[in-house]
């Protein structure tokens, strides 16, 4: 059975390469775990949808069907579930986010990459 959200939550993560479910949008986030993960998507020059489930509640609770997995944000890459705050920090650090795009076809600045990493270790 499906309903208008998850249509909606489909439609959204087929169409877009990289898609972040997240508290506010790109410009203005509301909460600090979508900040961060936003923060190093913009830092790393990603191009991504922002889905602010603040504004409609049956995004709110459908992203987290969806994917079976309960918190906010959420990134998704090319239709697949990759994760959220911890999860998204920890690829970044590893250089497996940047494996992920570059399997992917996605571009970002690898040299932004670095730099977090840098700034991390």
């Amino acid at each position: 059975m499906t309903n208008p959200a998850s249509d909606a939550i489909k439609e959204t993560v087929t169409n877009n390469d990289v898609v972040l479910f997240m508290k506010g949008t790109a410009t203005m986030p509301q909460c600090g775990f979508s900040s961060k993960v936003a923060g190093v998507l913009n830092y790393m020059g990603v191009e991504f949808a922002d889905v602010n489930v603040l504004a409609d509640d049956g995004i709110r609770q459908g992203i987290k069907d969806y994917s079976d997995w309960p918190t906010i944000p959420q990134l998704y890459v090319k239709g697949e579930f990759v994760g959220g705050c911890d999860i998204i920090t920890e690829m970044t650090l590893s250089g497996e986010l940047d494996d992920l795009f570059s399997k992917e076809g996605v571009s970002f600045n690898k040299d932004a990459a670095d730099k977090i990493r840098e700034a991390n270790a």
